[in-house]
Order: structure tokens, then C-alpha cells, then sequence
């Protein structure tokens, strides 16, 4: 059903790698999420909490290094161990607390990597635009719909994005005692697509609809990607996973391999949510977005 449409979005859609660690810890987490292409001039739509991550790992690195900075002034010193206490506290910094974040930008422009950011002042939206590039790695554009009065409860959608971070090109460096991209390993993580209907609309506080409801879950590391029909135009752009109670709470005696086991479960409905296309088209035109209708 899909087919055609998937590779057609494929051609606009890319993925963002993120590379973290938590305060104290070694061990490096993988994720992702997505961006989408609306036109030639190096414009791209994805989510305000997307645009929240990758403004996140320059405030780490400012955090972290007047973290550091002021724990060598006394390392070595007797006083160590109870100021790293004190700077801890200060800094709110315990082994859940993010302490570094790397996000890169993939298969998007060649050269020089320079982008600002345009967050929508009330909904999980937002323009990604590049700059000072030398080429932009993308040469179709997604198709919107002009009318949209047929997005109605029925419609049968997908989304494509990345939500299996399968790439290996990453370690923790001991010497400098950070995370960093490698040379070496996997560089690329696969695409994901996950076809839905449309349920409900999404209404804001103040009764307007923003955004539908679908009856499968937008995968974390989705976020940000387009939903699209079978003609491959884009409806709006994926942004959440909501869990509705089922009220259907298990409490069973099963047989397992011959023996005789109690299970208890509660049953959850996962549902994606996405930024209408009315929504996403007004917040282009008010920046000057160029983009393409049917």
C-alpha cells in the first residue's frame, strides 16, 4: 500500500544521531530522531523537543567544563573529595543527570554545518535552517496537500523515521574523559516506516484541533517525521505516543513449558499523535518557508 510512498519519502527524510552518558558513567547511549526537507533553500521540519536536544548539548558542554574547571583549581588537595561533594550538589549532578550530549546531522549538507533554529510558540514543532553549506544532500521535496478536509477519522497514513539506533561509531574516550564520534564502525542506522488510521483530532486549551490521533505508536526516535498517504503527500508531522488504559487488568494462572504459572498484566493502547498539516503550513508561511502543494 505503501511502498511507493515510503521510497518517495525516503528521498527528503534523514536521521539525527545522538551519542550521551550520564555524570560518573562510562557507557555510551545511542539515540536518535528524525528531520524532514520542505525545500531547495535548506529549510527542514522536525519536533520543538528535537530542536530542545540539539540546543541541549551546547548547554552540557558549558555546564560540564565550568563543572571541571573548578574542581581541578583544587584536585590533589586534601579538600578534594569534599569539595567534588559540594560542586556535585551545586552543579545537581548525580548518576541519572545527563552530563554529555553529541547530535549529528545525517547525510543532510556537505561542507561547513551551520544551522539556527525556529521553534513554534506553542506547539512540538519546529524549522530546522542550514547554512554556509556547499551542497545540500537532498533534491526532492515532500508534496502538502492544499486542501485538507479529508484528514478525517478512517484515513490511513504512515510514518517514516528512525527509531533503531544500530550505529557503532562511538566511544568513550578514557585520556580526555569524554564521548566521541569514531572513525571506525557502523555509521548508518536503518529506516523504519509504521502505517496507522486516523482515530480523533488534538484539540489545544482552547478547543482547536492541532494535530490527529493515530491507532498505532509514533516509535521514540520518530519523532519529527513525516506522515504521509499513499500518494506520498505529507499530512503532518509526528510528534508523540500517548498510552490509553484499556481497563482490560489480567490476573490468570497459565501453563509455560508444562508448568503451572500466575501472570498479572494492564493493558495499555499505544497511539501516535501528530502536528497537523494546517498547523505546520501557516508556521512555514509566517517564516517565509517555501513549500510545495498539490
Amino acid at each position: 500500500m505503501f511502498v511507493e510512498a515510503i521510497e518517495l519519502a525516503a528521498k527528503y527524510t534523514r536521521p539525527i544521531h545522538s551519542i550521551s552518558r550520564n555524570y560518573g558513567s562510562t557507557s555510551v547511549q545511542p539515540g536518535t530522531a528524525t528531520l524532514f526537507f520542505v525545500n531547495s533553500d535548506g529549510w527542514a521540519l522536525t519536533c520543538g523537543h528535537v530542536a530542545n536536544q540539539l540546543a541541549a548539548g551546547e548547554a552540557l558542554a558549558r555546564k560540564a567544563e565550568a563543572f571541571q574547571g573548578e574542581l581541578s583549581s583544587r584536585r590533589g588537595t586534601e579538600k578534594e573529595k569534599k569539595l567534588l561533594k559540594e560542586l556535585e550538589k551545586k552543579y545537581g549532578y548525580t548518576k541519572n543527570t545527563s552530563f554529555e550530549l553529541r547530535n549529528r546531522f545525517m547525510n543532510c549538507v556537505e561542507g561547513n554545518l551551520s544551522f539556527r533554529i525556529i521553534k513554534h510558540k506553542k506547539y512540538d514543532v519546529a524549522l530546522v535552517k542550514f547554512e554556509d553549506y556547499a551542497r545540500l544532500l537532498c533534491a526532492t521535496f515532500p508534496v502538502f496537500p492544499s486542501a485538507t478536509s479529508s484528514l478525517q477519522p478512517g484515513k490511513m497514513l504512515c510514518r517514516l523515521g528512525f527509531p533503531f539506533p544500530e550505529f557503532t561509531n562511538f566511544a568513550y574516550d578514557d585520556k580526555a574523559e569524554k564521548i566521541n564520534w569514531t572513525d571506525t564502525g557502523r555509521t548508518t542506522t536503518p529506516r523504519f516506516p509504521i502505517e496507522g488510521m486516523v482515530t480523533r483530532g488534538l484539540l489545544d486549551d482552547e478547543g482547536g484541533i492541532f494535530g490527529f490521533e493515530m491507532s498505532t505508536p509514533g516509535l521514540r526516535g520518530q519523532s519529527g517525521g513525516p506522515a504521509f498517504d499513499t500518494e506520498g503527500k505529507v499530512w503532518g508531522v509526528q510528534f508523540a505516543t500517548k498510552h490509553l488504559d484499556l481497563d482490560f487488568d489480567v490476573d490468570q494462572e497459565v501453563l509455560r513449558k508444562g508448568i503451572k504459572k500466575r501472570l498479572t498484566d494492564s493493558a495499555f493502547l499505544h497511539v501516535g499523535g501528530c502536528v497537523h498539516i494546517d498547523i505546520v503550513k501557516a508556521f512555514m508561511k509566517e517564516n517565509s518557508v517555501k513549500f510545495t502543494e498539490d
